[in-house]
């Protein structure tokens, strides 16, 4: 399809979501005459097919579920020149260099994880004030095999934020925020088998019932009861997006939460939030830092 062709997004009507535009675009698709000859015709040779190899009746009913699956199509075009369409008004909203599909670093275990793994769509530009990175979509793929031998993909999900805090790496090389599942009284035969981290342990009840913090092996405790100060608690407990966690390895931070968030709000609860933990990180290494060479 031609520029000239490509279907415009209405400027009076500029998206909050990945959705608000499906409408338009399905009703632009179905309004031209193309569409239909091409759905007719795809539909009269299966009908055909189906009448010489089976029957009439058999070839009508053939016909109608063809036509029926050809607006089926027309429909999942409309939603993705709809989601287009979001992210390139939310990314020139925000000044952020828009992505498509590609692959990111693996610098932390998420990043890691899978047998594919790879960014559905990047956004890459300032996160919150006086913070740059990525926030991206974020997809990893796990194959699995059944007792007879078929396999399936299993899809999992995330929106992430992504930024390098390079001067953090000789306060914190390795730290982990993450959500809290499973039972308590597990907790002590669970690290036992954490050969390179230890659990961090703060006098705060309810971080606690919120999340697992785990550390570099001789990690300085002083400095991480410094770095999740209360204010920065109070944070992580109340003002947190739902089912947010983050990780940190060798500068390299990763904020995420679950599902692919395809609306304004949520996208900027999650770039706000790494930008929080961001602040955080470097205002707590630049105090150190400070400190020594004074």
């Amino acid at each position: 399809m031609s520029s000239e062709e490509q279907p415009q997004t209405p400027a009076a009507n500029a998206p909050e979501d990945a959705n608000d535009l499906r409408g338009y675009y399905f009703k632009q698709l179905i309004g031209r005459p193309l569409t239909w000859i091409l759905l007719a015709a795809v539909a009269l040779i299966v009908g055909v097919g189906l009448a010489a190899l089976i029957g009439p009746a058999v070839g009508g009913a053939g016909f109608v579920v063809a036509l029926l699956a050809g607006l089926v199509v027309v429909f999942m075009i409309a939603d993705s020149r709809a989601a287009d369409a979001f992210f390139e008004v939310y990314a020139q909203k925000h000044g952020y260099a828009l992505g498509g599909k590609t692959s990111l670093p693996a610098a932390t275990p998420l990043l890691r994880k899978g047998d594919d793994r790879y960014a559905d769509r990047t956004m890459t530009g300032e996160l919150a004030p006086g913070v740059s990175g990525i926030l991206a979509l974020y997809t990893y793929e796990d194959e699995t095999t059944d007792s007879e031998g078929n396999r399936q993909t299993n899809y999992y999900h995330y929106t992430i934020g992504l930024i390098e805090i390079p001067q953090c790496v000789q306060h914190v090389p390795e730290l982990y925020c993450q959500r809290k599942f499973g039972l308590r009284a597990l907790e002590g035969l669970e690290d036992v088998f954490r050969r390179s981290k230890e659990r961090v342990k703060l006098e705060s009840e309810e971080l606690d019932k919120k999340y697992e913090i785990f550390a570099g092996k001789n990690q300085d405790e002083v400095w991480l009861r410094r770095l999740f100060a209360p204010t920065f608690i109070v944070w992580l407990t109340e003002a947190a997006p739902k089912k947010f966690a983050f990780e940190l390895v060798d500068g390299t931070l990763c904020c995420y939460v679950n599902g692919h968030k395809d609306n304004a709000e949520d996208l900027d609860v999650v770039a706000a939030a790494t930008g929080s933990v961001a602040k955080r990180l470097q205002e707590e290494s630049a105090e150190t830092n400070l400190e020594r060479s004074s």
